[in-house]
């Protein structure tokens, strides 16, 4: 790659390293300057500019960052499109991480250009939290690094995995002394169900019995006979040994221990057991509050299916001291979890009345209903956007609204009739925001007659939308040139809902040009839109 200082009239096709005011706005960093580009740093005097231009074996650094990404993610493992050179991978659902240290580790020892960080092994993972994130340094990576990353990432299982939560029917045995409150029983059975509830699972029945062998025996065996998995035993007394009452009781039920103690802190007096094929905890003191211990680690990697043995309680120790800190976050806390994929809703204008189109010609209430491809034009936007992980998606009908219904039938969507379409756009996307979501982080404005229009797109908006970067309104490009969808952050959402006429929010994005990004689409499908006839034959031509 050269990089370096240069005159504009060397710069067309290069990529602008430091963001650059001209007189009409501002380049950002990234940029790949035009020739339109170019004639504007020129006219605002600007004589040299520091740029980057890739030679013949450099990969640019949202392929690069992407391609690797694809290869890193493994089931229940979403990679996001990329943008300014970075790729995020997020959990398709809640659960627990498996990551392969010694192949993220030499990806990262190929050179300076690749970076991969992710969270510990075995973490356990809300649903849409980010994994890991592959972030290129410069403006590209050497070829021959990407491919030695690409060998790396693709010799085996892949390296970022996630195990999902499976539901289980568990069984709890709670001993009693003779003092021992029920309210202190029921108080950790609600802990202990808010736990299991969190990941999917249960407790299907409890036996509370007196604190000594023969009973906790008898009551583990009754609930393993039951088929439950796994099976919980709360002492009323800590155990302090391999041979106090909990171990010895599941010893004469049948069972085995495996192990006593766990180099984690809270959590240490934790008892690995197994009767047959099915899993016996001796809970710690500590598990009777919601603060996390080590016994949360261990029931999430038994609820999702993973094998605990001894050697992988010893090696919990790494990260293991959880006292006086705060709580990591949990599934069951509620709150999106750190880095999580931003909850970006897609709204499909589809109320129009087709003025420039007449569509009955073609034996159609509404040009959105005219086939394409073998299928109706707003059919292809409403794929696009299911398949972009946009959720939920929100269809506004108005003219044809039975048709279009019927024309989008067993599509995971949701209707919203806008009344008042004949006054105008901006009536269907007050429409479509009132129906959205309260934890919607943002939403995809897109228009039902853009058939051209693919999950990339999409995906490309999506991946560069970041509030903490003052991201919030990511318009697409094409050669310099913006188009459609639009996305926006919630932020504006009140200042949308105020807008007029025909032309939507389109004077917010002129208004507001520090919160705009402009995100360079692969082609010209973000300025296509069908109005007319002509238009209609001609994209039916093309295909």
């Amino acid at each position: 790659m050269i990089f370096g200082d240069m005159t504009p009239d060397e710069a067309e096709g290069a990529i602008l390293a430091h963001s650059q005011r001209t007189g009409g706005g501002t380049f950002k960093k990234g940029r790949v300057l035009t020739r339109a580009d170019i004639a504007a740093l020129k006219e605002a005097g600007i004589g040299h500019i520091v740029a980057a231009r890739l030679e013949p074996d450099d990969v640019p650094e949202d392929e690069a960052a992407g391609t690797l990404a694809a290869a890193l993610a493994g089931f229940s493992v979403r990679a996001s499109a990329p943008f300014t050179g970075r790729a995020n991978l997020h959990a398709e659902t809640a659960g627990v991480i498996e990551i392969d240290p010694e192949r993220i580790g030499a990806i990262n020892a190929i050179g300076e250009a690749l970076t991969v960080a992710t969270l510990m092994p075995f973490e356990t993972v809300a649903e849409r939290q980010m994994l890991a994130t592959v972030k290129v340094i410069p403006f590209a990576v050497p070829r021959a690094d990407l491919d030695k990353a690409l060998a790396i990432a693709r010799d085996g299982p892949a390296p970022v995995t996630l195990r999902r939560f499976e539901p289980r029917q568990a069984g709890l045995v709670a001993t009693q002394l003779p003092g021992t409150k029920e309210s202190i029983l029921d108080k950790s059975r609600a802990i202990l169900d808010a736990r299991l509830d969190a990941m999917g699972s249960r407790i299907a029945r409890e036996i509370r019995v007196p604190h000594d062998i023969r009973a906790v025996a008898d009551a583990v065996k009754e609930l393993a006979g039951d088929g439950l998995s796994p099976i919980l035993v709360f002492g009323a007394s800590a155990t302090v040994d391999r041979r106090d009452v909990v171990p010895a009781g599941i010893v004469l039920a049948g069972g085995d221990v495996l192990h006593f103690g766990m180099p984690v802190d809270p959590g240490n007096l934790l008892l690995l057991a197994r009767l047959g094929e099915t899993p016996v905890i001796g809970l710690p003191g500590c598990a009777r509050s919601p603060k996390l211990n080590g016994f949360d680690w261990v029931l999430a990697r038994l609820v999702a299916g993973l094998e605990v043995s001894p050697a992988d309680i010893m090696g919990m120790g790494l990260g293991g001291l959880l006292k006086e800190i705060p709580t990591r976050p949990q599934p069951r806390e509620g709150a999106a979890a750190p880095g999580a994929r931003a909850r970006i809703a897609a709204l499909v204008l589809a109320a129009g009345r087709s003025t420039r189109m007449k569509s009955e010609e073609a034996g159609v209430p509404s040009k959105l209903l005219m086939p394409l491809d073998g299928k109706p034009m707003v059919a292809h936007v409403v794929d696009a956007a299911l398949a972009s992980g946009g959720a939920p998606v929100i269809v506004v009908t108005g003219n044809a609204d039975a048709q279009v219904r019927a024309a989008l039938a067993g599509k995971n969507v949701t209707f919203v009739h806008n009344p008042d379409y004949a006054e105008g756009l901006s009536t269907s996307l007050r429409a479509g925001l009132a129906a959205l979501p309260e934890e919607t982080d943002g939403a995809l404005v897109c228009l039902g007659d853009m058939p051209d229009i693919r999950s990339i797109h999409l995906e490309k908006l999506i991946a560069a939308f970041d509030p903490e970067e003052g991201r919030t309104i990511c318009v697409p490009t094409v050669s310099g040139k913006r188009g459609n969808p639009v996305l926006w952050g919630r932020d504006w959402f009140e200042a949308m809902m105020e807008v007029k006429g025909d032309t939507g929010a389109k004077h917010l994005i002129g208004e507001n040009a520090d919160a705009v990004c402009e995100v360079p689409m692969p082609d010209d499908a973000a300025l296509t839109d069908i109005d007319t006839q002509a238009e209609f034959e001609a994209r039916a031509d093309k295909k």
